[in-house]
């Protein structure tokens, strides 16, 4: 008997050990394949976390901070994600949705405070739906930074804000959009944009992060760094982590609200990133914390426009082969981020560099899809 118990021992001590080996060849051989991707891309610094079945197996972070300090990346510290920052906000006006605040097939004129129609097809309604799914016809032609470019009382060449198509029959990717649904969050809800999000959805999630530069620890910012091909150099981007202090001391709810920029504020690290991620992949819920209902978490990631755009959620069926992605990129600054996971088998990644000399290719930088198929290839294939 004792020897059979030493020898179910030993079996499950081996077992143990094969897996730990494992575990550490499957890290090892990622670790090189992502140092070499860095190294043919010009990266300055990448943070990455993989999930599998709600749970992160693996995280880690290479590369620079700070190219002038030579301070090394770390988990830790926080990314402007830009455009990742969009579901957030979509996240948050489903919870309004639920509440019976709001409709996906609103009237924005009704909401937002002024009229929102193409002046081409006046007699169409624009609707959040067609806003938050970039199909309403507007444009970022007259910038973001102010809902006064689309506002006709306020531009003389609003109409340029309107594309010539009918709202929602096409697809056009479209900042001010958002910006507009971040300030009817405000007046739907009474609570300003940032704090409103900090309260209902990173507060229950447990997860660090924010809108307001002031609110956050400075010291775990990531600096983002823009590549200039001409003389093959990254110049340092400040003003990703303008704090915007006058502004917010003026502060006028339902208005300024573009200050926080509900299209592409979010500071946030991988790993709390890869949490967000992971309540989404669950269909609204996160260790037991429920942000959004089901029905909610499916509306965002059901296709609406022809490439697969849904609701700050996007379908990409060619970024690793074989699988059909749900999530979002972001580039702004000389940052490049992505968010993506398979709902049915529930995997997913997250990638952000703050600097790299790879391109942009329909919507997702190439840098970063080598990093995602090489986590794929390697922790979950």
């Amino acid at each position: 008997m004792l020897k059979n118990l030493w020898k179910k021992a030993t079996l499950t001590t081996l077992a143990v050990v094969a897996f730990t080996l494992s575990g550490q060849a499957q890290e090892g051989k990622t670790e090189s394949d992502i140092q070499a991707i860095m190294q043919q891309h010009d990266m300055v610094g990448l943070s990455v976390a993989v999930v599998k079945k709600g749970e992160i197996i693996y995280t880690k972070s290479f590369g620079l901070k700070d190219i002038e300090s030579q301070t090394p990346l770390t988990n830790n510290d926080i990314f402007r994600i830009a455009s990742i920052s969009k579901s957030f906000t979509v996240t948050a006006l489903m919870q309004l949705v639920e509440a019976g605040k709001l409709s996906l097939d609103d009237d924005v004129s009704k909401l937002v405070g002024f009229k929102v129609r193409n002046p081409k097809y006046p007699e169409k309604v624009i609707t959040m739906r067609m806003m938050l799914s970039h199909t309403s016809s507007i444009n970022d032609s007259e910038g973001y930074f102010t809902l006064d470019t689309i506002d006709p009382a306020k531009n003389p060449n609003w109409a340029a804000c309107y594309n010539d198509y009918e709202p929602g029959t096409r697809y056009e990717y479209c900042n001010l959009g958002f910006n507009m649904a971040g300030t009817i969050l405000e007046k739907l809800s009474g609570e300003r944009f940032d704090q409103y999000v900090k309260r209902h959805i990173l507060n229950p999630l447990g997860l660090y992060g924010g809108y307001q530069v002031d609110s956050l620890d400075a010291s775990r910012f990531v600096t983002l760094y823009e590549y200039k091909p001409d003389s093959n150099s990254f110049s340092p981007s400040p003003s990703a982590y303008a704090p915007r202090r006058e502004e917010i001391n003026k502060y006028r709810m339902g208005y300024t609200t573009p200050i926080f920029s509900p299209t592409g504020g979010m500071k946030m690290s991988a790993p709390d990133l890869a949490r967000y991620m992971t309540m989404h992949m669950n269909q609204g819920s996160y260790k037991g914390t429920r942000i959004i209902s089901k029905k909610s978490a499916r509306q965002m990631q059901a296709k609406i426009a022809d490439n697969g755009y849904g609701l700050a959620l996007k379908t990409e069926s060619k970024l690793i082969p074989g699988q059909a992605m749900v999530g979002h990129t972001g580039n702004a600054y000389g940052l490049y981020s992505a968010m993506f996971f398979q709902p049915k088998e529930q995997f997913g990644f997250v990638v952000i560099t703050n600097g790299t000399s790879a391109p942009e290719v329909n919507e997702y930088n190439l840098a970063l899809a080598e990093v995602l198929n090489s986590l794929y290839n390697n922790f979950i294939k």
